[in-house]
């Protein structure tokens, strides 16, 4: 039987494939990382590569939580799913593969969220996308979704659910402290897509 502690280093080690690094240098022949925001995330790979790139990364690195999750059960291990998605979160974050500098931790908390809570999952969506329309601030939209995603837990009286969204929520928030300044300053990008 694998262990807890196997889960939480396959969960970390999923949540570190750098998706916007290796998207960029192997297709585009561009290190992401030296372009734009110079982060690893979707939203810096659709403002430096395009919308097909920001497309493969978001979806993989929504993919990493969502397996992430699952690890658990497919290795029958007695550990709650969201605890081994934070570990993938974390490895989002700070990926071994890419120097511990990775993404703001948005589209890997979503498919944690996408594999334990669907419906969560799309009303996030649905927020993000709204306020993504009214504002054109993707990092507005992020947060403003991880608040939303908050109070929905709360709802659901799922205590677990609970602790891990406010915690996830806490992450998104963090990593976007730069953002919430350029908000303020009014110096934040708009996407010009939508």
């Amino acid at each position: 039987m694998v262990t807890n502690g196997i889960i939480f280093v396959l969960a970390y080690l999923l949540g570190s494939i750098p998706s916007g690094l290796i998207v960029g240098k192997l297709f585009y022949g561009v290190d992401i990382r030296e372009h734009g925001s110079g982060n690893l995330g979707g939203t810096n790979t659709f403002r430096t590569l395009g919308v097909k790139a920001g497309l493969a990364v978001t979806i993989a690195d929504i993919l990493k939580g969502t397996l992430a999750v699952y690890l658990p059960i497919l290795f029958g291990a007695e550990i709650h799913l969201l605890i081994a998605g934070i570990f993938a979160v974390i490895g989002h974050m700070y990926p071994i593969f890419a120097g511990f500098k990775g993404g703001k931790a948005v589209a890997t908390s979503g498919g944690i969220l996408l594999g334990y809570a669907p419906l969560m999952f799309i009303i996030m969506i649905l927020v993000f996308f709204l306020c993504l329309y009214l504002t054109k601030y993707v990092s507005l939209s992020s947060m403003l979704a991880a608040i939303v995603a908050v109070i929905y837990s709360i709802i659901t009286q799922d205590t677990p659910l609970i602790i891990v969204v406010c915690l996830l929520a806490f992450f998104v928030i963090y990593r976007h402290r730069a953002n919430i300044k350029r908000i303020l300053n009014k110096t934040e990008p708009k996407i010009k897509w939508l």
